[in-house]
């Protein structure tokens, strides 16, 4: 706590005469900044702007649906993270629109928590079809790709929804209009993929960056770093999650990526395609891809971009565009318990996370 007071005052010190907006990509990271109360005790020059760093609520909708799906029709075991479960899907009213709903239709939907979860249930399970419906970043991916070259049960397949950090972070810069003027990038992230995945914000947009942890002290120091680099305009790629964060990140979790998956253009729900943002089975697993094995449910007219619920806002949330607090449905139709945006649904959502923290009445945009 001494050090967060330290790193305090070092940032009131710098005494910026303007608004200074700082994007935090990280969902993990918005989490911790609100249950910790950072902003409030940031200078009122400095602001905090949640990122797209919540694989829940960028998966997109046409995926959630072909898990519902496969699940109801093919009556497989489908398994997937326990966010995933809760996360809508637009569909008429009275109709399942989730794998929650599902699970209670009579689907044999099972949450889990780890890779490791999906194999012990297919070894269990012999005679049964078992789809592993696996939405995540790279931090989650990885033990994904970890199975697949360990070598998994033949009745086990994976519906894969993987998505990379990074390029919705390039998208934003290269917009012309990011909303924020320096990052705070994903520590997990970083310890996997290696911080120097991040050295384009600064190379190619000169926008100072710093890689943090998630315990205050690592989020003040970068924040503290890339407000100094601003001050004294000298921009440069800064690790304040040096002792778990490594040059060139886990080589063993990055080779079975590349071992294993392949880097595809991808639908991200709301946004729409981003180049190269996606993973993707590599042909030689194509007899545990269930894109392959199994049909296609999912109605093309989902793919889409802005497939958000009506008055759901998600997008522009996941964009940092506005705040949770700023859409339209927040705290009205949309709460914790009847989520109808995917950003309400995961620990990671901002909305979710600001509501949890007793943000309960939405504002004007």
């Amino acid at each position: 706590m001494d050090n967060a007071r330290a790193w305090l005052e070092k940032i009131h010190a710098l005494g910026f005469d303007r608004t200074v907006k700082i994007m935090n990509v990280c969902g993990g990271h918005e989490r911790s900044i609100t249950q910790a109360g950072l902003r409030g005790a940031l200078p009122k020059w400095v602001e905090l702007v949640p990122g797209p760093g919540c694989p829940v609520c960028v998966c997109p909708e046409e995926d959630v649906y072909q898990a519902m799906q496969l699940a109801l029709q093919d009556k497989v075991i489908l398994v997937a993270f326990g966010d995933m479960l809760r996360v809508p899907v637009n569909v008429k009213k009275g109709e399942v629109r989730s794998l929650a709903e599902a699970q209670a239709a009579g689907a044999d939907v099972r949450p889990i928590a780890s890779p490791l979860d999906a194999r012990k249930i297919a070894l269990e399970n012999p005679d049964r079809a078992v789809v592993f419906f696996a939405a995540g970043f790279e931090t989650t991916t990885a033990p994904v790709a970890a199975m697949l070259a360990e070598g998994i049960p033949g009745n086990l397949s994976v519906l894969l929804s993987g998505r990379l950090t990074w390029p919705a972070v390039a998208m934003l810069l290269e917009s012309g209009s990011p909303g924020f003027e320096a990052l705070v990038a994903p520590g997990h992230v970083s310890t996997v993929m290696g911080p120097q995945e991040w050295a384009f914000v600064v190379d190619r947009h000169e926008i100072p960056a710093a890689v943090a942890g998630f315990g205050p002290e690592s989020l003040l120091a970068s924040f503290y770093s890339v407000l100094r680099q601003l001050k004294s305009e000298e921009c440069f790629l800064d690790n304040c999650y040096q002792e778990v964060a490594h040059p060139d990140g886990n080589p063993t979790a990055r080779r079975m990526l590349s071992e294993t998956l392949d880097i595809v253009d991808a639908n991200w729900r709301g946004i729409g395609i981003i180049p190269r943002s996606g993973f993707a089975l590599k042909p030689a697993f194509a007899r545990h891809d269930a894109r392959q094995l199994f049909p296609d449910h999912a109605d093309p007219g989902r793919r889409r971009a802005g497939e958000m619920p009506p008055g759901c806002d998600c997008a522009q949330v996941v964009l940092g565009k506005i705040y949770p607090n700023q859409c339209r449905i927040y705290g009205k139709a949309c709460t914790p318990r009847n989520p109808v945006g995917p950003c309400m649904v995961s620990d990671e959502g901002a909305c979710r996370i600001w509501w949890a923290s007793g943000v309960r009445v939405a504002v004007d945009a």
